[in-house]
């Protein structure tokens, strides 16, 4: 069955501790807390836009081994199909180190990114009328790039808008962005893509200039607290995110893009999607961890009643 949202990127197990503060070099730091769960960009963003009520098609590799089971359950607790993983017999589970510091929210996180930096295109070849037909494809840079450029040439062929999240950061190709519908970098990535450096509105049209050169059709930067830029349709604007009180930003990230493509999925604007994806990341950074702190579509809707 093909779904109308495509999601294909990274799978990691996350092992999260919480400490009163991130150690320095060489510091060793009691944690008060442990906990292992499914994660990874990609993941997170499909467990977040499954729950928001997209209907989702998770790509991904894993490996052959018991780290595996942990997303396989998250899947499955979520309604989101196994068919089109991949699995290597020779590449574990990617994992992700996280340490949070529970007095800020903060984090600093170590990526080994594993079976799915190791995705060919004999793997791709199995899923290309997923991708080929469904309406949206949302990417990151956490798998091996040129398994990104295989996907998203195949989906510009067949019209398919493709949402390029381009965290964490490396060096793109000008053609992988030309023709992409919509990039959502944060501040510091979006420096790195362009040049400049993303401080207030005027920074950031210079910024989305420098993107539509390339062939970028919109620009959407988070700006973490502040809330999101957006430039679409020749129109740009600064979208204030929800005040809340923050226990642990990891994911937010994730969860905004989850939300971003359900939404847009769903007809929203651009700008009704950021909106509905701000609310989504406001609730998610309230919570631990990561696909754990994804709300259901419910708990979206409600928040966006109380909060207007």
């Amino acid at each position: 069955m093909l779904r109308n949202i495509t999601v294909f990127g990274s799978s990691v197990v996350d092992l999260m501790s919480r400490a009163p503060h991130l150690p320095a070099p060489a510091e060793t730091v009691k944690g008060s807390f442990f906990m292992q769960s499914p994660g990874g960009k990609g993941f997170n963003q499909a467990i977040a836009a499954r729950k928001a009520g997209g209907d989702v098609a998770m790509i991904t590799k894993l490996g052959r081994d018991s780290l595996s089971e942990i997303p396989l359950r998250a899947m499955r607790e979520a309604d989101l199909s196994e068919e089109y993983l991949f699995f290597s017999d020779s590449v574990p589970t990617g994992t992700a180190l996280i340490m949070v510091d529970e007095t800020t929210g903060q984090n600093a996180i170590v990526i080994v990114p594993g079976a799915c930096s190791a995705v060919t295109d004999a793997d791709i070849a199995t899923v290309s009328e997923q991708i080929c037909k469904c309406e949206y494809l949302l990417l990151q840079l956490e798998i091996n790039q040129d398994a990104n450029e295989t996907a998203a040439k195949l989906a510009k062929e067949h019209g398919v808008k493709v949402i390029v999240n381009t965290a964490p950061y490396q060096p793109v190709s000008d053609d992988f962005l030309r023709g992409v519908y919509l990039v959502t970098p944060n501040e510091v990535e979006a420096e790195a893509l362009t040049g400049v450096a993303v401080t207030d509105i005027e920074s950031a049209d210079r910024a989305a200039e420098v993107l539509f050169a390339k062939g970028v059709q919109n620009v959407l930067i988070t700006l973490g607290s502040r809330g999101v830029y957006l430039n679409a349709g020749g129109v740009s604007e600064i979208i204030p995110a929800y005040r809340v009180n923050a226990i642990d930003t990891t994911g937010a990230g994730d969860a905004f893009n989850g939300g971003l493509i359900a939404a847009l999925a769903e007809g929203k604007s651009l700008r009704d999607a950021a909106l509905f994806a701000n609310a989504l990341a406001a609730i998610s950074v309230q919570r631990l961890g990561t696909t754990a702190s994804m709300p259901t579509r419910g708990e979206i809707d409600a928040f966006l009643r109380e909060h207007g």
